[in-house]
């Protein structure tokens, strides 16, 4: 069954969704978290089950993480998540990515073997990221060091980064 939750958060109303599972903490195995305006950004849709506490302990590792209280979630996600095998290998390059730090498109690209050419692809598997924040998908920068593209908009990936301490241009 899918299960929904909002968190109040520094970056507007966190929007949670999950699958009940019996072996994630608290029970939910989450499958998207996105914040109000996101582009491609999930939905409430019928039939969802609004269940706060179903995300007691990730709220808990969020609020954690604002308060600058904690550098590495320890949630899991849903088994089946959604994404291309090479959306997949993107996000797994993403999880890698240090708190405080930030690395280019390119070098992701050059992580996973990819040529120069696939620098546009890494970009638009990343933006395609259903889990903002956990997944840090704000730490990938331009290879100038300036802030591009964020799902969420730049304002919140320069707040983000601000709050991890991590260079911002």
């Amino acid at each position: 069954m899918t299960v929904y939750a909002t968190l109040e958060s520094p970056l507007g109303e966190l929007l949670l969704v999950g699958e009940e599972s019996a072996t994630a903490p608290g029970g939910t195995a989450l499958v998207s978290l996105s914040v109000p305006g996101q582009k491609g950004g999930a939905v409430v849709q019928d039939g969802w089950r609004h269940a706060p506490d179903a995300f007691d302990a990730i709220a808990a590792q969020l609020r954690a993480y604002f308060a600058g209280e904690l550098t590495r979630f320890d949630i899991e996600y849903a088994a089946g998540a959604p994404g291309t095998a090479f959306q997949r290998q993107v996000w797994a390059e993403l999880d890698a990515i240090e708190y405080g730090t930030t690395v280019s498109y390119g070098e992701i690209a050059r992580r996973l073997g990819a040529s120069a050419v696939l620098v546009r692809a890494v970009g638009t598997a990343i933006g395609r990221n259903p889990l903002l924040v956990v997944r840090p998908c704000h730490r990938v920068i331009g290879s100038d060091g300036s802030l591009k593209g964020y799902a969420g908009g730049l304002e919140r990936k320069r707040a983000l980064l601000g709050l991890e301490g991590a260079p911002t241009s």
